[in-house]
């Protein structure tokens, strides 16, 4: 395993993690009992099993 040289300064290490952004996920149109929704694409099967309810 790599072993850093020298200690990295907190300013260095909070700018190099504030550039990690987390995705807005893909919303995908579904009809559920008449009603349309945005959901999530992994959240789809869910969805039409009732496990998930609207």
């Amino acid at each position: 395993m790599a072993v850093p040289k020298r200690r990295t300064s907190r300013a260095n290490t909070r700018h190099r993690r504030s550039q990690w952004k987390a995705s807005t996920p893909d919303l995908v149109p579904l009809v559920i009992g008449g009603n349309r929704l945005l959901v999530p694409r992994r959240l789809v099967r869910a969805y039409q099993r009732g496990l998930i309810t609207p």
